[in-house]
C-alpha cells in the first residue's frame, strides 16, 4: 500500500488557496481513478483506490498545514508503512507555475507541512511531488501569496497540471518517478 498525502488547510474558505494545491491534486486523482468516497479517519479525510494495480490510500489532513504530520503519522503507523511508501503532494514556491518535480527526501525549505511531516515521521525520506505555484518576488509577500486564491489567469495551467498528474499517476504508483515527471511535462507542454 502507498500513502499519498495532499497538503492543504481544511477551512472551506481556503479551498482555492495556492497552499491547497495538494488537496486539489488528490481530489482530481481520486475522482479520475474511481476512489471510494472521502471519509474521516486519521485526523483527516481518506479515500481508497487502486492505480496501476497498486493500492493507494489518499489522505487530506484536517489538522491545518502546520500539524499535517500528526495525521500522516497516524495513518502510516496504523498500516505499518515505511516512510518510503509515503508521497506528499505540495505547493512549491521555487518552481514556476505549472511545473512539477518529484524527489525523495530533502529539506522542508520553509514549508510548514513538510516540516511537520519530517518531525512526526522522524525522517524526511518520503517522496515529494512539488507542484509549482511561483514566487511573489519578495520574502515578506510569501504568506499572503500562498494563502491567496489562484486567480482567473491561473486557471488554464492549473487545470492542465492537475489533469496531467492524474493521467500520469499510474507511473508514480508503479515506482517510476522519472517517467511520471516526463509524462506530466509532455502533457502540460501545450498550455
Amino acid at each position: 500500500m502507498l500513502l499519498w498525502v495532499g497538503l492543504g488547510n481544511p477551512e472551506p474558505g481556503m479551498a482555492r488557496n495556492r497552499h491547497n494545491i495538494g488537496f486539489m491534486t488528490l481530489d482530481v486523482i481520486a475522482n479520475r481513478h474511481g476512489f471510494s468516497p472521502w471519509r474521516q479517519r486519521f485526523k483527516g479525510l481518506v479515500a481508497e483506490g487502486s492505480i496501476g494495480g497498486q493500492k493507494i490510500l489518499a489522505l487530506k489532513p484536517l489538522t491545518y498545514m502546520n500539524a499535517s504530520g500528526d495525521s500522516v503519522q497516524a495513518a502510516a503507523a496504523f498500516f505499518k508503512l515505511p516512510v518510503e511508501s509515503i508521497t506528499a503532494f505540495h505547493d512549491e514556491l521555487d518552481l514556476v507555475p505549472g511545473k512539477m518535480r518529484v524527489k525523495r527526501g530533502g529539506g522542508a525549505a520553509g514549508h510548514n507541512g513538510l516540516r511537520s511531516m519530517d518531525r512526526q515521521l522522524g525522517s524526511p525520506d518520503y517522496w515529494r511531488v512539488r507542484l509549482g505555484i511561483g514566487h511573489p518576488g519578495s520574502k515578506d509577500r510569501v504568506l499572503g501569496y500562498v494563502l491567496g486564491d489562484f486567480g482567473k489567469d491561473d486557471r488554464d495551467w492549473l487545470v492542465a497540471l492537475l489533469d496531467a498528474v492524474a493521467d500520469a499517476a499510474p507511473l508514480l504508483a508503479g515506482g517510476k518517478p522519472e517517467d511520471f515527471m516526463t509524462r506530466v511535462a509532455l502533457l502540460t507542454q501545450e498550455t
